[in-house]
């Protein structure tokens, strides 16, 4: 079962995610960046960059929006020229364009903006222009593929596209059908926005955090939502009787003396898994270092001394981790390259163990992630994508001696 617990404050909303228990994903979204990723906006092009291939759009935010000339491309990739055309041809400053906001503005960087439009719905993601059918990768078997694919070409129309979501196997046709309508409906509405707005114009705000979450990793019949503030209780009973009419459990009002994220045990679990040094059951620990371009996990022995030889205590603290990293890379929603230290084992088999076991893991994660194998030196790759920024409250402060390196130093003479 799932807890999905809320905590609001004046200018922050804070979600936890448990997972019998333990903490899977935490995310905090403050009043101004409430539903920027995923928006849609009229924008103006204000200067094309032939070197960079990209051009800067006004979209009415404090920094100019970046827009990648695959971003202007068509979204299926087999109808893309074989060469790139010169992103002069596509776009002119002063021209008006929708897109859809794809990064938050991160430091001095404005957001990332695409033109290869989606709205996920319940059961699908809708591609106004996209014209294929997709199913989800993590449904495995051929028959419910082949289903969702054949009920998708029926329902599809025009340029129209669609991905099939995990969470539709087994829907019925039905289902998938009504949640179709509702997106196109809101396409319409964009569109009809777009051709009344002068730009730069919002044109569709992307749902709460809340209502993400619900959408997304929640479910109305079985897991538990408590949330800590009258007024999100009744937005969220709002948004599941639009999203599960046929039912769905009631939303609690958590009314406790001490906090909600105390009561359930969320603070707890967050100071242990946002440090740099992560201690593992039995004594094992992971350092965990964050750089500018990619993140190196170190996983130590340190105390553990459980097995029978030692390539049998390397294995079992490499499969503990694994399990751990697998949980943390999603909590703490780390993205780029990831690079992970593990102990040293002799046997090939006990590397692919160790794969097994984080891909397990990370199979649950909604967000993208590639494990690409291990290096020459022993080391194991991975990617994962980001779109969010850091998790609010949880983002470090880098201290003004050190400048972040946990070292003072002092010049010798």
């Amino acid at each position: 079962m799932k807890q999905m617990i809320v905590h609001c404050t004046q200018h922050t909303t804070r979600m936890a995610l448990l997972e019998n228990g333990r903490l899977v994903e935490y995310a905090a979204e403050r009043d101004q960046q409430q539903g920027l990723v995923g928006s849609y906006y009229k924008g103006r092009v204000m200067n094309v960059l032939p070197g960079m291939q990209a051009a800067f759009v006004d979209i009415g935010q404090k920094k100019n929006a970046f827009l990648y000339v695959d971003d202007v491309l068509h979204p299926h990739l087999e109808k893309q020229p074989e060469v790139k055309p010169s992103i002069e041809t596509l776009l002119q400053p002063g021209q008006e364009i929708v897109v859809q906001v794809r990064k938050e503005p991160r430091g001095g960087k404005g957001a990332r903006v695409t033109t290869h439009y989606t709205l996920p719905g319940r059961w699908m993601v809708y591609m106004p222009f996209a014209e294929y059918v997709g199913v989800s990768k993590k449904i495995s078997r051929e028959s419910e593929r082949s289903r969702l694919k054949a009920i998708g070409e029926r329902l599809r129309q025009g340029e129209e596209g669609l991905i099939m979501r995990t969470v539709s196997e087994d829907e019925p046709a039905d289902a998938v059908e009504g949640d179709l309508a509702f997106l196109r409906a809101q396409w319409e509405g964009i569109t009809r926005r777009a051709k009344e707005s002068a730009a730069p114009a919002l044109l569709h705000s992307d749902l709460s955090i809340v209502q993400r979450f619900i959408r997304d990793a929640f479910n109305p019949q079985r897991d538990e939502l408590m949330i800590d503030s009258a007024k999100a209780v009744q937005e969220a009973e709002a948004f599941l009787d639009e999203l599960a009419p046929e039912g769905h459990k009631p939303v609690g009002f958590y009314r406790g003396p001490e906090s909600i994220f105390t009561a359930y045990g969320v603070m707890e679990q967050l100071h242990k898994s946002f440090g740099r040094k992560i201690i593992l059951e039995g004594g094992a620990t992971l350092i965990w270092d964050e750089t500018e371009a990619l993140t190196v996990i170190d996983v130590n022995t340190a105390q553990y001394t459980g097995g029978t030889n030692l390539e049998d205590t390397v294995t079992r603290t490499n499969l503990l981790a694994a399990e751990e990293i697998g949980r943390l890379v999603r909590l703490r929603d780390t993205g780029g390259i990831i690079i992970v230290d593990f102990i040293d084992m002799e046997r090939g088999e006990h590397r692919k163990q160790v794969t097994d076991k984080l891909e397990s893991i990370i199979s649950r994660d909604r967000t993208k992630t590639h494990i690409l194998g291990w290096t020459h030196l022993g080391l194991l790759e991975m990617t994962r994508k980001k779109a969010r920024h850091d998790s609010a409250g949880f983002a470090p402060v880098i201290c003004h001696c050190c400048g972040g390196t946990g070292k003072v130093g002092e010049w010798l003479e």
